[in-house]
């Protein structure tokens, strides 16, 4: 039995890039391990070596910590753009750790977006073994009747790639847009948007509401919040997350930078607008109940003598 990891894995562990990348790093020549370049991945390295990336050296693992981020439109979801367009890393607030995305939102779709600083948690929590539901509030130009979203319930192939079927509700009709309430589990690239385009349907906003128990809420627009130590380790059935660990305190939620001039107006934007239009922040648009409504406080009090 060969001792310590691969040194992809331990990079990737210590948040400095996916297994993928750190891989690519190494053919770079740019990680050393005490004082020798490396130019394989075919290593095994354990705590008591010295690694550096760039002439830095690499510091153990922390902790897994995962954070909540309200992406705006208009940025990508990657550390560089060949085409020079603003990025989801560039625009995060200064005192963030190195992280890493949990999936992915395209330049145009908005909402939350998971973050986290190690490379174990963000495979699992990409998994669709996970078995947690991803929801988007999804509007399309057109008036489609409900009926027409039947083969997505089914599950639909769209040029030689098979999606999983989805939960799919016609929330509300909005002059010429319809709005709908979408729920997949596995998220493939640009997953809702072929899909429905295959209907003859074009979506013209895309925002995620949740990502299995984690919510969108109300975080402004460009905000990251952490997630506690202990309720991470409660939703993941993983209480070695917390062991050995001192709970860290948990930062006021930051607005990181300001996306480009042009990019789409997003929920802080994006979630006034969804109340606006009958949404809610948390659970979808609002439905008319059928029930009375109970009354409400304490009978008036008799006038004083």
């Amino acid at each position: 039995m060969t001792d310590g990891d691969r040194i992809a894995k331990v990079l990737s562990r210590a948040g400095i890039a996916s297994r993928r990348e750190a891989e690519r790093m190494i053919e770079a020549g740019r990680v050393t391990v005490n004082g020798s370049k490396i130019d394989s991945p075919a290593l095994n390295v354990t705590a008591a070596d010295l690694i550096t990336v760039d002439g830095k050296p690499v510091a153990p693992p922390e902790r897994p910590r995962l954070w909540l981020y309200h992406k705006p439109a208009g940025l990508v979801t990657s550390t560089a753009d060949e085409k020079g367009r603003d990025t989801v890393f560039a625009a995060l607030p200064p005192e963030m750790p190195r992280v890493m995305s949990v999936g992915r939102l395209d330049l145009s779709s908005e909402g939350l977006l998971l973050l986290t600083n190690d490379g174990g948690l963000k495979r699992r929590l990409e998994l669709p073994s996970t078995g947690w539901l991803r929801k988007y509030r999804v509007r399309i130009k057109g008036a489609p009747e409900d009926a027409a979203f039947e083969p997505l319930r089914r599950g639909i192939t769209v040029d030689g790639v098979s999606y999983r079927p989805m939960e799919v509700h016609l929330d509300r009709q909005q002059g010429a847009n319809a709005w709908l309430t979408i729920g997949l589990r596995e998220g493939k690239n640009r997953e809702i948007r072929r899909a429905l385009g295959d209907l003859g349907l074009h979506v013209n906003r895309l925002i995620r509401i949740s990502y299995g128990p984690f919510r969108l809420g109300e975080l402004a627009e460009g905000a990251v919040e952490e997630v506690r130590a202990r309720v991470l380790a409660d939703q993941l059935n993983m209480p070695e997350l917390t062991d050995g660990h001192a709970e860290a305190k948990r930062p006021a939620s930051g607005r990181g930078k300001s996306p480009r001039k042009g990019a789409a107006a997003s929920p802080s934007t994006s979630l006034r607008k969804a109340k606006d239009e009958g949404e809610t922040s948390r659970t979808g648009p609002r439905r008319p109940s059928s029930r009375p409504r109970r009354p409400t406080g304490r009978p008036p009090r008799p006038p004083r003598s």
